[in-house]
C-alpha cells in the first residue's frame, strides 16, 4: 500500500529492543508473574495455598517493631528471604505508596443493625487515610449482595458518594458472606490498580449463600487479593464466626481484627490503610527450579539496629507448579443485585 509505513533494519532492531524492555519494566511494575496462567489455589487437607510461578515468587510483605508499629524506610539489605531454608537473592524491591482497588465488603444482616453507624464512620475513615489515587467500590450483604454505587460508576475516590453507598441498603435479613466476597472479587478484576486488596466487616457468620467457604478460598487464591477482616459482633451474636474471617485475612496475606468496642473499629480501619501504604515488595526467581507441585515454605526475616528487633508479616508459602497442574474448584456464577 502506498501509504505503508516502512523501517530501516537498524530502525526495526531499535524498536524490537524497545519494546522488550518496556514489556519486562511493566511486568515488574505491575508485580505479575511472567509467562504463566493466573496462580491456582492448591488444597492439601484443609489447607489452601496459592500456587505460584516458579520463575517468579511476588511478596507484599508488612515490616513491624516490637509495638506492632509499621516500621518504613528500610531497603533491599534489611530484608533476608528463605525459601524451604535457603537464602533467596531479591530480584526486584520496592516500598513505593502505590494505588490500589479497594472493595468495602460490609454486613448489613439483621444482626449488624446497631452497629451500622460505626461501620460507616470507620469505612470512610479507611477512605480518608487511603492514597488519594485509589479506586474503591462497595459491596453491602444481608441475604442479598449489592453493590453500593450506582451501576454506570464502577469506582470512586469521593468520600461523599462512598457514604451514600454505604448507606444505600436498610440492615436487615439473613447473610449471604460467602456470595458477596465473590461477587467483590470478580469485581475486583475490573480494577486498573496494581495491588488488590478487600477489606471485609462482618461477624463471619453466613446462612444464605450459594457459594461455601472452600469457593471462597480458590477464588482469593486465583485473584491474588490482599483481605482484612473485621470482626463485629458480641456474645449474643449466635451467627459470628471468627474463624472464617481468620482464615480469609491469614491464607491471603491480610490480617483480622477483633475490635474490643465499636470505638475501636474507626481507628482498626485507619491502621489498614497504613498498612496497606507502608507495605514492601519483593520478587524473587527460587533457587529451587523444580516443577514438583511441592509445598516451598516462605521466611522473611528484616533486621535495622536502630528499631530493634523487626517482624515480618507476608504469606508463608506457595505450592510450586508441576507438569499436571491441580485444576481449579469449580464455584457458581452469583450476579449482584442493585
Amino acid at each position: 500500500m502506498a501509504d505503508r509505513l516502512l523501517f530501516a533494519p537498524s530502525r526495526q532492531r531499535e524498536l524490537s529492543s524497545l519494546s522488550v524492555v518496556c514489556v519486562v519494566l511493566i511486568a515488574l511494575s505491575s508485580c505479575a508473574l511472567a509467562q504463566e496462567p493466573p496462580p491456582l489455589l492448591s488444597s492439601q487437607g484443609d489447607q489452601y495455598t496459592i500456587a505460584a510461578n516458579v520463575d517468579l515468587v511476588v511478596l507484599h510483605a508488612t515490616a513491624q517493631d516490637r509495638k506492632k508499629a509499621h516500621v518504613s524506610g528500610l531497603n533491599q539489605d534489611n530484608f533476608q528471604i528463605y525459601e524451604d531454608g535457603v537464602l533467596q537473592p531479591v530480584k526486584y524491591f520496592s516500598h513505593d505508596d502505590v494505588p490500589v482497588t479497594v472493595g468495602l465488603v460490609v454486613d448489613n444482616s439483621g444482626s449488624m443493625k446497631p452497629k451500622r453507624h460505626d461501620v460507616i464512620a470507620a469505612t470512610l475513615a479507611f477512605a480518608r487515610s487511603s492514597n488519594p489515587q485509589d479506586q474503591m467500590f462497595v459491596v453491602n450483604f444481608n441475604e442479598k449482595v449489592s453493590f453500593g454505587l450506582p451501576a454506570n460508576i464502577a469506582f470512586t475516590d469521593q468520600a461523599a458518594q462512598l457514604q451514600v453507598a454505604l448507606s444505600s441498603v436498610a440492615a436487615d435479613g439473613e447473610t449471604a458472606l460467602y456470595d458477596a466476597v465473590a461477587v467483590a472479587l470478580e469485581h475486583l478484576k475490573r480494577g486498573d490498580r496494581d495491588k488488590k486488596v478487600l477489606i471485609v466487616v462482618s461477624d463471619g457468620g453466613d446462612n444464605a449463600s450459594k457459594h461455601k467457604l472452600t469457593d471462597i478460598m480458590v477464588l482469593a487464591g486465583q485473584s491474588n487479593a490482599v483481605i482484612y477482616t473485621l470482626g463485629v459482633f458480641d456474645d449474643q451474636d449466635a451467627d459470628r464466626n471468627p474463624g472464617v474471617l481468620t482464615r480469609l485475612a491469614k491464607e491471603t496475606g491480610g490480617e483480622f481484627f477483633l475490635p474490643a468496642s465499636l470505638a475501636d473499629v474507626t481507628p482498626i480501619c485507619e491502621r489498614i490503610a497504613r498498612d496497606i501504604r507502608n507495605q514492601y515488595t519483593f520478587a524473587y526467581v527460587p533457587t529451587n527450579r523444580k516443577r514438583d507441585g511441592t509445598y516451598r515454605v516462605i521466611r522473611v526475616k528484616a533486621s535495622a539496629p536502630a528499631y530493634g528487633r523487626l517482624s515480618v508479616r507476608t504469606r508463608s508459602g506457595y505450592f510450586a507448579p508441576s507438569a499436571l497442574p491441580p485444576a481449579a474448584t469449580k464455584v457458581v456464577d452469583h450476579e449482584a443485585h442493585n
